[in-house]
C-alpha cells in the first residue's frame, strides 16, 4: 500500500469516527454480529424447544423478552435469528454485486453492449423488487439458499445502473484517457484504473443494499415463501405472532425491533462512509 493510500485511509477513519451515527450504527451491528456467531455460548436455551406450561410469558429473570406460543424463549430464538438474517444479507448483496457490478461494468466500458445490456435491466427494474423477489421464490420454492438468490437477483440491475454511471464517470477522467491514448489493453485499463477507483461509491451502495436485502428476506419469510419453521427467522417470528397481537403482541414486536435496528445500523454506516469517502469534503 502507498503512502498516498494510507494517508487516505486514515483521513477516511478520521471523519468516519466523527460521525456519532455511523458510530452507533457500527456498534449495533458488532453486538448483533458476536450475537449470531456465538449463539450456541449466549442463547439461554434452544431455540426450538417448546414448553407449554411456559408459553405465552411475558419478559421476566427467567426469560428475558418472554415465550411465545409454543413456550420457546424468544430472546434466545432473536439470538439464533439473527444468524440467518446476517447470512441472507451478505450473501445476496455478494450475488447482486457479482452479476450486477460485471454488467455494469460491460455496459459502461464497452459502447456495444451498452445499449442490449442496459434493456435487459430496464425491464427487470420495471418489476417491483418485492414482486420480482416472489416471482423468483415461486420458480424456485420456499428455503434459505433460494432466499438468497431471489434477493441476489432482485438487486442486480441496480447494481448494474450505479457500476454502470461510475464507470461512465471515471472513463472521462485524464488518468484513463491518457491509459487508453498510450495503448494499454481493455483489461489493463478496467483492473488499474476503472475498478479501483469505482469501489467508494459501489462500497457505500453495497452496505445500504445489505440492510434492504434483510428487510426483504425478513418479507419473504413472513409470507411464507422464505426460511420454513420451526427454523428460528426474524420474519418467521413476526408472522407468527400476527395471531397473536392483541393477547401476547410482544411474540412480533421483539423480532421486528430487531429487524429495525439492523437496517437502521446499516443506513447509518451507510451514510457515514459516503460522507467520509467523499474527497469534496475537507478536514474540519
Amino acid at each position: 500500500m502507498t503512502e498516498k493510500s494510507e494517508s487516505f485511509f486514515r483521513m477516511t477513519a478520521r471523519r468516519f469516527v466523527r460521525h456519532r451515527l455511523a458510530v452507533c450504527g457500527l456498534i449495533i451491528l458488532i453486538i448483533v454480529t458476536i450475537s449470531a456467531v456465538f449463539a450456541p455460548l449466549l442463547a439461554p436455551y434452544d431455540p426450538r424447544q417448546q414448553s407449554v406450561k411456559e408459553r405465552l410469558q411475558g419478559p421476566s429473570a427467567k426469560h428475558w423478552l418472554g415465550t411465545d406460543q409454543f413456550g420457546r424463549d424468544i430472546f434466545s430464538r432473536i439470538i439464533y435469528g439473527g444468524r440467518l438474517s446476517i447470512i441472507v444479507g451478505f450473501v445476496s448483496v455478494s450475488v447482486g454485486l457479482i452479476i450486477g457490478g460485471s454488467i455494469g461494468l460491460l455496459s459502461g466500458y464497452f459502447k456495444t453492449m451498452d445499449n442490449i445490456l442496459m434493456r435487459l435491466m430496464d425491464v427487470m427494474l420495471s418489476f417491483p423488487a418485492i414482486l420480482l423477489a416472489i416471482v423468483v421464490m415461486a420458480i424456485l420454492g420456499p428455503g434459505l439458499i433460494n432466499v438468497m438468490i431471489a434477493v441476489g437477483i432482485r438487486s442486480v440491475p441496480s447494481y448494474a445502473r450505479v457500476v454502470r454511471s461510475t464507470v461512465l464517470s471515471i472513463k472521462e477522467l485524464p488518468y484513463t484517457e491518457a491509459s487508453i491514448v498510450i495503448g494499454s489493453s481493455d483489461f489493463r485499463t478496467i483492473f488499474s484504473d476503472i475498478l479501483p477507483n469505482s469501489f467508494p461509491p459501489v462500497l457505500v451502495y453495497t452496505t445500504l443494499q445489505i440492510g434492504n436485502a434483510i428487510l426483504l428476506g425478513a418479507v419473504l419469510s413472513y409470507l411464507g415463501l422464505g426460511v420454513q419453521p420451526p427454523i428460528p427467522e426474524w420474519g418467521i417470528m413476526v408472522s407468527e405472532g400476527r395471531g397473536w397481537m392483541h393477547t401476547a403482541p410482544l411474540i412480533s414486536t421483539f423480532p421486528g425491533l430487531a429487524i429495525f435496528l439492523v437496517v437502521m445500523a446499516f443506513n447509518l454506516i451507510g451514510d457515514g462512509l459516503r460522507d467520509s469517502l467523499d474527497v469534496r469534503l475537507k478536514e474540519r
